[in-house]
């Protein structure tokens, strides 16, 4: 596939813009749980998402390709003076197999690459 800007879209054609990234593993089970926070979506921007196919996934596009995640869970989160101005929209997945982690992984250092963010690991401060 051929070089492209990582994406990541709720709704096809529309991308948003991711503020923080969250990752934790379950020491339990292993399982990695994924926490992505966005303080704005263009979606909701202009009505943008009316005239666009909702997919009922968070889509994950880079040069590999295409990643399709169905979220567990969506919060919006209103503030401001009178509690009616988006703060952020946190969306959460778990990824279960380690090859669809590393495929993930792959994505983020390319998104974080190519949108100036960069990775701080929690226990390391």
């Amino acid at each position: 596939m051929s070089a492209s800007i990582p994406t990541i879209e709720f709704f096809e054609g529309i991308p948003e813009q991711v503020s923080d990234v969250r990752l934790r593993r379950e020491k339990s089970t292993g399982v990695q749980n994924v926490l992505m926070i966005f303080e704005q979506l263009e979606a909701l921007e202009r009505f943008n998402s009316f005239r666009q196919k909702f997919s009922k996934a968070l889509n994950l596009t880079d040069s590999e390709g295409k990643i399709s995640v169905e979220p567990d869970s969506l919060r919006f989160i209103y503030g401001g003076p009178e509690g009616n101005e988006l703060q952020r929209v946190e969306c959460s997945f778990v990824i279960e197999q380690q090859d669809h982690w590393d495929r993930f992984m792959r994505f983020m250092e390319r998104y974080a690459e190519a949108n100036g963010m960069g990775y701080q690991d929690k226990n390391q401060q």
